[in-house]
C-alpha cells in the first residue's frame, strides 16, 4: 500500500489495477468557548480552563489536568499531559479560548 494524502493505494505505483480507500476520520467539531464559565466544549466534552499566568492555562476534564494552553509569539498552542487528548485538539481549544478572551 502507498499513502497519497488521505488515500491509500494498494498495488504498485502507477498500476492501473490499484485499489483506493479513503481513510475514515472522526467528524469535525468546532470548539465553543464560554468565558463566563471558564470552559470550552469540544467533541462532546467540556473542558475547564484554569489560569496559571496571563497567557497560560491548565485544561481539565472532571478536575483532572489533561494539558496546558499557551499564547506566545502571536499563536495559540496546546501541550498535552499524557494521552487523554491530542496536541491538535488542545491547540483547537487554545484557539477558541484565546479568540474568545481577546475581545
Amino acid at each position: 500500500m502507498v499513502r497519497r494524502g488521505l488515500l491509500w493505494e494498494q498495488g504498485n505505483e502507477g498500476d492501473a489495477g490499484a485499489t483506493r480507500e479513503v481513510l475514515e476520520g472522526r467528524p469535525m467539531s468546532t470548539p465553543v468557548a464560554d468565558v463566563a464559565s471558564n470552559t470550552v466544549t469540544f467533541g462532546g466534552t467540556t473542558y475547564a480552563i484554569q489560569a496559571l499566568a496571563e497567557d497560560e492555562f491548565t485544561v481539565l476534564v472532571a478536575g483532572v489536568p489533561v494539558g496546558r494552553i499557551v499564547y506566545s509569539f502571536g499563536a495559540a498552542n496546546g501541550v498535552p499531559e499524557g494521552s487523554a487528548i491530542s496536541e491538535d485538539d488542545l491547540t483547537a481549544i487554545a484557539d477558541a479560548w484565546f479568540t474568545a478572551t481577546a475581545s
